[in-house]
């Protein structure tokens, strides 16, 4: 095999698996990339059992063929080449010469046929979804998933296509036990029977789907095969393996009965709950809201440093009710709203906390209380 191309377009390419190639494993296969030439384009895979992607780029073949080679010292190599055409050559014992101007390395590979099978999807069985849409979905949710391992089935997005109220919905749902996000947008076209049931996308796949999603202005297009689901974006292809298990009912979660509603502005919200995340514990990041007429008293208290108490103007009439939570959950969710306003909605002193956007009901937050 043997081909040439540019660097820049290599680098992008080599960059973009970073993320996914394997770094420790006991199959050495899934630490390369593999390298496939042919028809003018150079493809390149990379997996770790659980999330692939395979791009394509374009290149001068001069000879077509399949190789794979160390995924971060290709990087790496590549990045501190001189700018211009990089030139890749195979040689015998899966051996590969790569120059770039007066810079030549040898390097060792695998053989290309040790490298795992990634699926292929017809583009017509894919679900077309509008990329943008997707990447706010997940900054939205990404928050709440669980970094736990244990809690194997809560490591992910939920998502599921729903028909509400008369309108066809995909939804995302987060939670990692403490908090909630939920978020859902309209869908023009039908979902297929995996939507419709709910799949589970592992944490390391919906970094990648976002990296897409971000990169896209357009449509992306999303399809199921076996266990995995498959996401395609011009000339890139995702795969992920979804995660085993039933993902808990989280409408359980979310309270049925409306409590007594203040409106916040969400900018001086997430200030005041900064400045006073400073002072609180360092294990619990506990503050009490202290809900009242017109206003919304927060306060942190550390017995190693001291106290704070701040008073922020809120539009609210009701009874005073008085809560503990944790600000790094009000934070999160804080940050992750493009919204001037929110809803912040509290029941009594007991009963969780829900946190939705004033001009998006489609858009909602649960974060269960603490005791202080």
């Amino acid at each position: 095999m043997q081909f040439t191309i540019e660097k820049e377009v290599l680098l992008r390419g080599l960059g973009r698996i970073q993320g996914i190639v394997e770094k420790k494993t006991t199959l050495p296969v899934l630490s390369n990339v593999l390298l496939e030439a042919s028809d003018g384009e150079l493809c390149l895979t990379a997996t770790d059992l659980e999330v692939g992607m395979r791009s394509i780029y374009p290149a001068q073949i001069q000879t077509e063929g399949r190789t794979t080679v160390s995924a971060k010292k290709f990087y790496e190599i590549v990045k501190e080449l001189p700018g211009g055409e990089v030139s890749f050559r195979s040689r015998d014992n899966s051996w590969v010469e790569i120059r770039s101007g007066k810079a030549l390395f040898n390097i060792v590979g695998l053989p290309a046929d040790e490298f795992p099978h990634f699926p292929k999807l017809n583009k017509n069985d894919l679900l077309p979804m509008d990329g943008q849409e997707i990447c706010e979905m997940i900054e939205k949710t990404f928050f709440s998933v669980s970094t736990d391992e244990s809690k194997y089935n809560l490591g992910g997005i939920f998502m599921k296509a729903v028909d509400e109220d008369g309108r066809k919905l995909l939804r995302m749902v987060a939670t990692d036990g403490h908090r909630l996000a939920l978020v859902q947008r309209p869908i023009s076209v039908a979902a297929g029977v995996e939507l419709t049931r709910g799949v589970i996308l592992p944490r390391k796949g919906i970094i990648e789907l976002r990296k897409i999603a971000e990169e896209s202005t357009g449509t992306i297009f999303v399809g199921f095969l076996e266990n995995n689901v498959v996401i395609q974006r011009e000339t890139t292809t995702v795969v992920m393996r979804l995660v085993d298990g039933e993902f808990p009912d989280y409408n359980r979660v979310i309270p049925k009965q409306q409590g007594f509603q203040a409106t916040i502005r969400c900018d001086i919200f997430l200030h005041a709950l900064r400045r006073m995340v400073i002072v609180s514990s360092d294990k619990t990041r506990g503050v009490k809201l202290i809900l009242k007429p017109g206003i919304l008293e927060i306060s942190s208290s550390n017995p190693e440093l001291g106290e704070a108490q701040e008073e922020i103007e809120v539009e609210y009439d009701g009874p005073e009710i008085s809560l503990g939570f944790n600000a790094r959950y009000l934070i999160d969710i804080l940050n992750a709203q493009n919204e001037s306003a929110i809803y912040l909605q509290l029941r009594d002193n007991l009963s969780p906390g829900v946190l939705q956007p004033v001009k998006d009901a489609d858009t909602l937050a649960v974060v269960m209380p603490m005791r202080l």
